[in-house]
């Protein structure tokens, strides 16, 4: 199967040829973008099964090119379909700006109707999408993109400039946007019937969209920036939103800029460093423990533990206040296990082998100095 892409090497159209290249081995495809001329066009879409037509301006230096790059090129791909007599089923990325009176939506509002056009003269499959801000990565930065914009500012420590936080955005995340366009592929190659859903106005959408105020995205992603400095994670990743666009955030990341220090806490028996921090899922530390070292002989209140012996040999040995029992678990990186360590329970860790042992721990709270809830008590 041939695939044509338009605009194959903008925001949207890399993202799509890396994906199908990446997960359709039986696709070929044939991309299209402002190094190529018209002949090439014509060549392709003689070849082509399916096309995402995704080329377009929309911020011009001359207002001329929304009608010439928006409208014109959509009508000039159509015609060479039609005269060659092929009924290809289009992909045509439009806008919500389709909808407002300014040059840019009304040549998105044209083109859609050229496409609707085509499939009437044809009875091709046509899937016309109105597209809300999309953000994510690969995005250009002070562009286009709010998210873009703010994302790559706040990573390279430039200030975010917000001229009306409240103004209300609806974005769309550029990985749900691939996600609806290969079930078209395999719509197409037969592998899974896919008919997307249309309003009343026919033209479609890709869901979920997000709301959030300009105020509240610069708030949100200026909290990514940072949490990077203080190893930390500052929302819920369970949160769609925030996951999405703290990924859109690190994919901006200086180059020289991508790795961060910890504190090592060194002494006689090794370190100890903290590594992430959140508020949702607590703590991770690591530790490296000399051959003999024994660490801990403490408990806590309410703080839940978990130990990962990643490196060594070392018994982890633990007993209930109150009681006599001593509990004892040898753990190494022979078979990785994680151990649970509950609050009220005394506990450590030995390193039993001749060589450091590195452990990993998942505290449900992160370490206040002020309230420690750390209660020393040999085990």
């Amino acid at each position: 199967m041939k695939i044509l892409i338009t605009g194959s090497n903008g925001f949207i159209g890399k993202n799509l040829q890396v994906n199908l290249l990446a997960q359709r081995s039986d696709v070929q495809l044939l991309l299209f973008d402002q190094l190529q001329t018209l002949d090439d066009l014509r060549e392709y879409c003689a070849q082509a099964d399916l096309i995402f037509h995704l080329a377009g301006a929309n911020r011009p230096d001359d207002i001329s090119e929304f009608k010439r790059s928006n409208t014109c090129l959509t009508q000039i791909l159509l015609e060479m379909l039609l005269h060659d007599q092929k009924a290809t089923p289009v992909v045509f990325t439009s806008s919500t700006q389709a909808a407002q009176d300014n040059p840019y939506g009304k040549s998105k509002h044209d083109a859609e109707q050229l496409v609707y056009d085509y499939a009437n003269k044809t009875n091709a499959s046509v899937y016309v999408y109105r597209l809300a801000n999309v953000f994510g990565k690969w995005c250009k930065p002070n562009y286009n993109s709010v998210v873009a914009t703010f994302c790559y500012n706040a990573a390279h420590g430039i200030p975010l400039r917000v001229e009306d936080p409240e103004k209300e955005l609806t974005l769309l995340y550029i990985d749900d946007i691939i996600h609806e366009f290969l079930k078209i592929v395999d719509g197409v190659l037969g592998q899974n019937a896919y008919s997307p859903p249309q309003n009343d106005q026919n033209f479609l959408e890709v869901t979920p969209t997000y709301k959030i105020t300009l105020g509240e995205l610069a708030d949100q992603i200026k909290s990514f920036k940072n949490s990077r400095d203080m190893l930390t994670i500052p929302q819920d990743m369970s949160d769609p939103l925030a996951k999405k666009l703290f990924a859109t955030f690190m994919s901006y990341t200086a180059n020289d800029d991508m790795a961060v220090s910890v504190d090592m806490k060194w002494d006689d028996r090794g370190f100890f460093a903290e590594l992430m921090k959140s508020p949702h899922f607590g703590q991770i530390s690591i530790s490296r423990t000399k051959p003999g070292i024994k660490r801990g002989d403490h408990w806590h209140n309410t703080k839940a533990e978990k130990f990962i012996v990643v490196e060594g040999s070392a018994l982890i040995q633990m007993r209930k206040i109150g009681t006599e029992e001593i509990m004892e678990y040898p753990v190494s990186s022979d078979e990785i296990k994680v151990l649970d360590m509950p609050p009220g329970h005394t506990h450590n860790i030995i390193n039993t082998g001749n060589r450091d042992v590195l452990t990993i721990f998942w505290t449900g709270e992160i370490f206040d100095p002020k309230d420690p809830d750390t209660i020393f008590e040999s085990v």
